[in-house]
């Protein structure tokens, strides 16, 4: 796989992402002698769930926003260690757009820096996609207006940036994200004024015995509920957010209770003042890459065996791309994908008994992962709540009624079809917000997206795409594939890697 002629012949492998998974891989190959570059979207490592106070901020006690600080010291440490040592090349402020296979390896795309107008090119051996995840919002009555955000995102402005999104907050949806989102707010001083949980707890006793094969996440939910307590956060189970109230800004919010089947039971709706509302209903693996790559999806996630290999060779995923599990569940995949790949790429077969702990961890995560999805689960019937007039489509301005007369009168039974008739999910998200809104109201699944770029790309950059290659992120690949005609320039390469009959022609 590598020319043994060159001046450096270790095996080099493109890990996209440096949340845990990401950091994980990165650290486990590097340590047994392949050549890594990690490319990251953010200007520092660590991901949503290490995510730190910029250094110019001079926060005294970062380690305050986390329960797991040792073990981000730990991978912060082994990743300063092979970024000076030269194993492990750090980009950050990296978006890739787009990994291209080619017959001698792979070139990923990136758009480098905040403003994304320069693209940069990195050519690997192998490439791991720990592209993490993306919070999944329903919408419902007055979701637009400013005010209402994502509870993902006011986590991030208080570990990123140390600001609190309002003074007087509703967190709400469904998900364990919930937790830890309220009481941080709480912590920085912000007034919880409910947590509010589509939830039933009866469900969690039914999976108890689950749940109870994890001691430590059971005592870290204890953990957080004591915290909920002593900053007496009113809990609202089995409540969802009908309506929220206001003109120019947020004012309130009315949540109601739910009945047995998921529907909002009549006459219990309560208004509660708040200038902030934090909501998530759960998460969604960022699959983009990995299927114009051509690799099979096993549910919403990539699909992936024991060693964490997709069905494309050469290509690994690791952590929520794979499935939304948790930073412990990312840890292992990626310590798996790592060990794995740095044995392949040496062409030695790999020994399932070097990661034998990690993955008795992901077999044991896993199970607790798949009994906490089905505990928090979105209301059956959370479509009755979208009015004819509530925006779902915020890029294109489509409402629920005109979705539903799509469906109704013209005959739509699928995303791909709403799409074409009404605009949803052709603006400049693509589908990731209201992608699961719309097959709601559809009445089917979310269907993959098979787009051929990730993200939104200037036309500069896809001209140029092949043309250059930075020398020192592309030194470690071979003549011939530096020499490659880039495949940018064939009308081929913009295809979706599928049969005709299966690309989505729009």
């Amino acid at each position: 796989m590598t020319d043994p002629d060159r001046p450096d012949a270790r095996p080099h492998f493109a890990v996209i992402g440096a949340g845990p998974a990401g950091l994980a891989a990165s650290v486990t190959a590097a340590a047994r002698g392949v050549k890594v570059t990690l490319l990251d979207s953010a200007a520092q490592a660590g991901g949503q769930f290490y995510r730190r106070p910029a250094a110019a901020l001079r926060a005294h006690r970062p380690e305050a926003l986390h329960h797991q600080w040792r073990t981000w010291e730990r991978l912060a440490e082994g990743l300063r260690a092979h970024v000076q040592a030269g194993g492990i090349r750090h980009l950050t402020d990296h978006h890739v757009w787009c990994v291209e296979r080619r017959d001698t390896g792979f070139t990923v795309h990136a758009l480098l820096g905040p403003e994304q107008h320069d693209g940069v090119e990195v050519r690997a051996d192998a490439v791991l996609l720990a592209t993490g995840g993306y919070e999944k919002v329903l919408p419902f009555p007055g979701w637009t207006l400013p005010g209402v955000l994502t509870a993902g995102g006011a986590q991030a402005m208080l570990k990123g940036t140390l600001v609190v999104p309002g003074r007087t907050v509703v967190v709400a949806g469904t998900g364990p994200l919930l937790l830890p989102v309220a009481t941080g707010l709480a912590a920085a001083g912000v007034e919880v004024a409910a947590l509010v949980e589509s939830a039933d707890p009866r469900a969690f006793v039914r999976r108890a015995r689950a749940l109870a094969a994890q001691p430590g996440k059971i005592a870290e939910g204890a953990a957080y509920t004591a915290q909920l307590l002593r900053h007496r956060v009113r809990l609202l189970a089995r409540h969802t957010v009908v309506e929220a109230h206001g003109t120019d800004r947020l004012r309130a919010v009315t949540v109601a209770a739910l009945d047995a089947a998921g529907r909002v039971r009549p006459g219990t709706g309560r208004r509660i003042p708040c200038d902030t509302l934090a909501v998530g209903h759960g998460m969604l693996p960022h699959t983009d890459l990995a299927e114009t790559l051509g690799c099979p999806l096993d549910g919403a996630g990539v699909e992936v065996d024991d060693e964490q290999r997709t069905g494309v060779p050469d290509v690994w995923a690791a952590g929520e791309t794979t499935g939304i599990g948790g930073a412990a569940l990312a840890l292992a995949e990626g310590h798996i994908a790592g060990r794995s790949a740095a044995a392949r790429l040496r062409g030695a077969e790999p020994d399932p008994g070097a990661w034998a702990a990690a993955a008795k961890a992901r077999t044991r995560l896993r199970a607790f992962t798949a009994a906490l999805d089905s505990v928090y689960v979105p209301p059956a019937h959370w479509t009755e709540q979208i009015t004819d007039d509530t925006v779902v489509c915020r890029c294109e301005e489509v409402t629920g009624g005109a979705i539903r007369e799509a469906v109704a009168e013209l005959g739509a039974g699928d995303p791909r079809t709403v799409k074409l008739l009404t605009r949803a999910g052709m603006g400049w998200c693509q589908g990731r917000v209201c992608g699961p809104a719309v097959a709601g109201l559809a009445g089917c699944e979310p269907t993959p997206s098979r787009r051929p770029f990730a993200r939104p790309v200037p036309l500069g950059v896809l001209a140029r795409a092949g043309d250059e290659c930075d020398a020192e992120q592309c030194k470690v690949t071979s003549d011939s594939a530096m020499s490659h005609p880039p495949a940018f320039g064939r009308p081929e390469a913009l295809s979706h890697p599928m049969t005709p009959t299966e690309r989505d022609p729009s």
